[in-house]
């Protein structure tokens, strides 16, 4: 099993919760960063948390929520080493890994149902990174990432 880092802003704080319970009963270790209420916070400061513990490798991987995911994967995404990933559905989840190599998942709470947010994340942490052709690709990714 994986070590996940996951977070949330309150707008996500529910979702978190579920999927903390999830990720546990699956025998993932669950580094829960936060927030450990719900009230308001800005999504930037737990963003930061769960890509520091990836990029550190203190996680495995990462899942960020936040209302609608956007705000969390865009801040995500400006940390060096971070591919994160707006996933909707299980084909994005799995295809995100499989083909981009993403490790950190963002989930929106107010746009995705519990159930189907559970079925999104098994497909996340269920796939991985298939190389071949796509591993040219994510060297581009590093390649753009170094030049900025």
């Amino acid at each position: 099993m994986s070590t996940i880092a996951i977070a949330s802003d309150h707008a996500g704080f529910a979702l978190k919760t579920e999927l903390v319970l999830e990720l546990e009963k699956q025998g993932h270790t669950v580094a829960d960063l936060g927030p450990g209420e719900p009230n308001s916070v800005d999504y930037p400061d737990y963003a930061t948390k769960v890509t520091d513990a990836v990029n550190a490798r203190r996680a495995d991987l990462g899942v960020l929520i936040c209302g609608t995911g956007m705000g969390m994967a865009i801040t995500a995404n400006k940390v060096h080493g971070i591919r994160a990933a707006l996933c909707r559905t299980e084909y994005e989840a799995r295809l995100s890994r499989q083909h981009n190599d993403a490790n950190v998942l963002c989930l929106g709470q107010r746009v995705t149902g519990g159930g189907l947010a559970i079925e999104i994340l098994k497909a996340f942490l269920g796939a991985s990174f298939e190389g071949g052709r796509h591993a040219a690709r994510v060297e581009k990714i590093r390649l753009v990432e170094a030049k900025r």
